[in-house]
């Protein structure tokens, strides 16, 4: 089992960044794929980007490719997600989630966090 906190979240305007970090528990961190998701008020949960145990593998929603960047340092049990060009259309609320099979096998993502705010002005 791995617990998740999300931090990171604010305000920015648009065009700008914002870097948001997920501490994981425990000594098995390497063993999760990990992702990030969002959602905003009224709409739907949506993938935004996922990463393999190792971290060679990289995977990134249409709407946020060539913009944000996952990462991960397995030695810290943290997943970073670095999010540049934003716009306020990238508001909503982000969640870390980790699972023990396929990075993009979307429904098995078992484990999250309590979600971080980000909301970026026009």
């Amino acid at each position: 089992q791995v617990q998740l906190v999300e931090s990171g979240g604010g305000l920015v305007q648009a065009g700008g960044s914002l870097r948001l970090s997920c501490a994981a528990s425990g000594r098995t961190f390497s063993s999760y794929a990990m992702g990030w998701f969002r959602q905003a008020p009224g709409k739907a949960r949506e993938f935004v980007a996922a990463i393999s145990r190792s971290g060679g593998n990289t995977y990134y929603g249409d709407s946020v490719k060539g913009r944000f960047t996952i990462s991960r340092d397995n030695a810290k049990n943290t997943v970073l997600l670095q999010m540049n060009s934003l716009k306020p259309e990238d508001t909503a609320v982000y969640y870390c989630a980790a699972t023990a099979g396929g990075a993009l096998v979307l429904h098995d993502y078992a484990y999250w966090g309590q979600g971080t705010q980000v909301t970026v002005s026009s």
